[in-house]
């Protein structure tokens, strides 16, 4: 297993939401309250960034250099070929709320959560879902909504509430975009929160531990931890793989002062 740091700011507090074109071979991620979204190029080693105007979490893949990006104030398109950004459309969300975590379904269902901004609030979030110019919330009353992952046949949904320490699991009827809940499958019962979240081809969730260092590895079925990989950042905030099946990590800032490791970095972990 090899690490590699490839882009490291001591300014940025928190690198979130990446996500890999296997398409195009480009990984784009966020730098959340900068509301910068980046576009690296693994094989140039090029790295593009677009501002825009409010605190910035996640991205939907389009096209070649083209994404969907969700900011607090809506979610915009960004050509990273010109480097310009263009509003498409908002969710009815409260004031008090920020975009989070978000996903794609296999019927083109942008979905994603939100929590408390700028202060965090108790039950006040929740997770939509939009299609065809409409949105509906499809999961209640959370508190910071993070990771989401759907298994391969597309009728699991599994969804990170941090402050519970848990894995939620969900039926999916991807005919209708509904879900119900089914049970928590996963418990964290040390110092990492479960944070950001991706699924590999077998089936077993990689999650990023916030304030655990590390990206740990466990089977829902059994809700058995089964590999980490430890990290030299206490916050460690999500994650998302490549074609070759090689994991990509992204991880925030720890308080105040700066140092290597107290910053936002982005790293690549060859598992293989």
């Amino acid at each position: 297993m090899t690490k590699n740091l490839i882009y490291f700011s001591q300014s940025a507090e928190l690198f979130e939401g990446p996500i890999f074109d296997s398409k195009h071979q480009l990984l784009y991620f966020v730098s959340i309250l900068d509301a910068l979204v980046y576009c690296y190029n693994p094989n140039t080693k090029e790295i593009l960034s677009v501002k825009l105007d409010s605190p910035t979490s996640n991205v939907y893949l389009i096209s070649e250099k083209i994404v969907l990006a969700a900011s607090k104030n809506g979610f915009y398109e960004i050509d990273f070929n010109t480097l310009k950004s263009t509003f498409k459309f908002q969710i009815d969300i409260e004031d008090n709320v920020r975009y989070n975590d978000g996903i794609e379904d296999a019927a083109g269902r942008y979905i994603i959560g939100t929590m408390g901004y700028p202060e965090v609030v108790n039950g006040i979030a929740n997770v939509y879902s939009y299609h065809n110019g409409e949105s509906k919330v499809i999961i209640k009353n959370t508190t910071i909504s993070n990771g989401l992952a759907f298994t391969a046949d597309n009728k699991t949904l599994y969804f990170i509430d941090t402050p519970t320490k848990k894995v939620a699991k969900y039926n999916y009827d991807i005919e209708t975009g509904n879900v119900e809940f089914i049970d928590y499958v996963i418990e964290f019962n040390e110092d990492g929160s479960p944070d950001g979240m991706s699924i590999d081809k077998d089936g077993m969730l990689w999650i990023a531990e916030w304030g655990g260092s590390c990206v740990s590895q466990w089977n829902p079925s059994t809700g058995k931890k089964i590999n980490e990989i430890t990290l030299p950042f206490t916050n460690v905030t999500s994650c998302c793989f490549d074609d070759e099946s090689n994991l990509y990590i992204t991880t925030a800032k720890n308080g105040e002062e700066l140092s290597y490791n107290n910053g936002s970095g982005l790293f690549q972990v060859k598992l293989n």
